[in-house]
């Protein structure tokens, strides 16, 4: 007799190469036609959230999310994006359904590589897919000395209802800040603008696992820790600050500004549209045509004493010897323990879980005998 979910005994995690499983994404993603050096990027930023501890953005979402839209033809494989306006220091493309793991990390190198020139770089890109982990894109930037910025909304796709509302009218609209900070740990903010992106709910459900107070609220307000109640439609997920007494207007707020900036200005799908009104209170509609904007500044041609980066690892070398409240916990900014967390996954192997290293093995992605480390 099958278990129910939440009361089977856990598995212990299968210690995964990060090396062999990236190649392993690769040669998924290529033999749907994408070209190999595409595909390379597409993996890597598809175990960026694995080798960071992002699990919810990892290939937990290969065979839940990414095979899906090649299979469907809701991600064109082959796709080239096309350059609609180019002024120089600001680009618009329109991605061409193209496979967004590739196209919004080439989309940050565009913006580098005219940041370079301008000093200020900004693409703006329409009719793109799911692009995974933000910071992935904008840590590309920091890579080169430079600050990124990417905001990305759900295009059609409504998950959260705007605060006293019923209905879902936008998504979860990602925001990531990333910049040079302290050698081999850069500053990387990656956040949704709702309190988690739905994918740590799912990942919390798919483990059998309740979900923290404040993340779900049912119709009365009152807090929903089981986190299949949201894809059941008797849970809603909150903003950024929680209830409007509390700063959910905030979170709202961000949320509303990645559709301006991401969405509204290329001219890609939105989820304040007037069929968001015929919704039911639950998450409707898909995440085709969602619009994100990529930008770079580079801040030693702006700066005019040219030390952007030695005032910078001034800045967050003094958050560190801040003293902590707790010896044991100590004072670190966004991006540094997913960097000591990616050094340790790489010398010893990311750790799947037994049933995401037993759906890879399904889809032929891992080899029983291969996937662990040896």
């Amino acid at each position: 007799m099958t278990l129910p979910r939440q009361h089977r005994t856990p598995q212990p995690p299968v210690p995964v190469d990060h090396d062999a499983l990236r190649a392993a994404v690769t040669d998924r993603f290529a033999s749907y036609g994408i070209p190999h050096r595409r595909a390379r990027t597409a993996a890597t930023a598809l175990c960026h959230g694995d080798l960071t501890g992002l699990d919810s953005h990892g290939v937990f979402n290969l065979g839940r999310l990414y095979l899906p839209l090649l299979d469907s033809g809701r991600a064109d494989p082959v796709a080239e994006p096309a350059t609609l306006t180019d002024l120089g220091a600001c680009v618009v493309l329109d991605s061409r359904r193209a496979l967004g793991l590739w196209a919004a990390a080439e989309a940050m190198d565009l913006a580098v590589e005219r940041a370079g020139l301008y000093g200020i770089g900004l693409v703006s890109v329409r009719n793109a897919t799911h692009f995974g982990c933000a910071g992935f894109h904008t840590a590309r930037a920091a890579d080169q000395g430079m600050i990124g910025v990417l905001a990305g909304n759900c295009g059609g796709q409504r998950i959260a209802r705007p605060p006293d509302g019923r209905l879902a009218v936008l998504g979860t609209n990602p925001l990531s800040v990333a910049a040079p900070a302290l050698t081999g740990h850069p500053f990387v903010l990656d956040m949704s603008t709702t309190v988690v992106p739905t994918g740590r709910i799912r990942a919390a459900a798919r483990r059998g696992e309740p979900v923290p107070e404040g993340w779900l609220v049912d119709e009365a307000g009152v807090p929903r820790t089981d986190p299949e109640a949201f894809d059941r439609g008797e849970a809603h997920l909150r903003w950024l600050g929680g209830a409007p007494e509390t700063g959910a207007y905030k979170g709202f707020g961000l949320g509303l500004a990645v559709e301006l900036l991401a969405a509204l200005l290329p001219g890609a799908a939105v989820g304040p549209a007037p069929e968001a009104l015929q919704g039911d209170g639950r998450p409707h509609g898909s995440d085709d045509d969602i619009g994100f904007l990529a930008l770079a500044v580079a801040p030693e041609k702006l700066r005019p004493d040219g030390d952007f980066a030695g005032a910078a690892r001034t800045l967050f070398g003094t958050l560190l010897a801040c003293p902590p409240v707790h010896e044991d916990r100590p004072v670190r900014y966004p991006g540094w323990w997913e960097a000591e967390r990616a050094r340790t996954r790489r010398r010893e192997g990311i750790p799947l879980p037994a049933h995401l290293h037993e759906e890879l093995t399904a889809l032929g992605v891992l080899a029983p005998a291969d996937g662990a480390v040896r």
